[in-house]
């Protein structure tokens, strides 16, 4: 999937010249790497907040015009507004096509419905990771990489080890070396609990005083209560300091 972004070439920099620029509906922004010269830069606010939410746009060669030439570049980070839905700032690094990169993309786990661990097992899939760290030349870089859980049995995990990686793409040194989990078939806690409280139990029967019966139960609801108060006192504080300082 091909991204375009359009860039500005920003010549006001600094802290109130940031500030009128997100007024205005604008983004400041740089652009750096491949042995060149760092260049500020401007975007439009909306279609900036548009390309962040596609999962593609955080793991693909963005193309990119600045003042009418054009660059391939990576998102690498950007800054959100603590409250709003506002970005603050944003960076992006320029590719050199000979030069591998190291970037994190998105698993896309298939099969969980149809595993033995789950359809014969009755086990519940758990995703140990959401994404992974991988090096490869621009060219090579997918936009996700595929877990297949198939053969996967109640008990057992898929590991780094065993994901099949695109052609010219490999994960990062640390994790070829330490190998870890990616995603587990394991038996839901809930029946786990319902055998434990099956176990056989020796019951002792006494009278409990009309006065103190139910008394742990109502002290653990005000305990509730306070915590839950002391919670919105404290979101409600944040919001009116917050307002305060915007």
């Amino acid at each position: 999937m091909k991204i375009e972004v359009t860039a500005f070439p920003r010549s006001e920099q600094g802290t109130g010249a940031s500030r009128r620029l997100r007024s205005s509906g604008r983004v400041p922004g740089i652009i750096y790497g491949a042995d060149q010269p760092a260049q500020p830069i401007e975007v439009d606010h909306h279609a900036l907040l548009r390309h962040l939410k596609l999962e593609t746009f955080h793991a693909s060669i963005l193309e990119m015009t600045v003042d009418g030439q054009k660059e391939r570049v990576l998102l690498r980070d950007f800054q959100m507004h603590p409250w709003k839905q506002q970005v603050l700032h944003v960076d992006f690094q320029r590719v050199d096509p000979r030069r591998k990169i190291h970037m994190s993309v998105p698993l896309h786990f298939m099969n969980a419905e149809i595993c033995p661990g789950v359809k014969l097992g009755g086990g519940v899939v758990n995703h140990v990771m959401n994404e992974i760290n991988i090096q490869c030349l621009p060219d090579d870089l997918p936009e996700f990489i595929e877990v297949d859980l198939v053969d996967l049995q109640l008990g057992h995990s898929v590991h780094v080890a065993d994901l099949k990686m695109p052609k010219g793409v490999e994960p990062v040194s640390k994790l070829r070396h330490e190998n870890p989990a990616v995603a587990t078939v394991q038996v839901p806690k809930a029946i786990v609990i319902e055998e434990e409280v099956a176990a056989p139990v020796t019951e002792i029967i006494g009278e409990v005083p009309a006065a103190e019966e139910g008394a742990p139960a109502a002290a653990e609801a005000e305990k509730k209560e306070e915590k839950a108060e002391k919670a919105e006192r404290a979101e409600k504080g944040e919001k009116k300091e917050g307002g305060k300082k915007e």
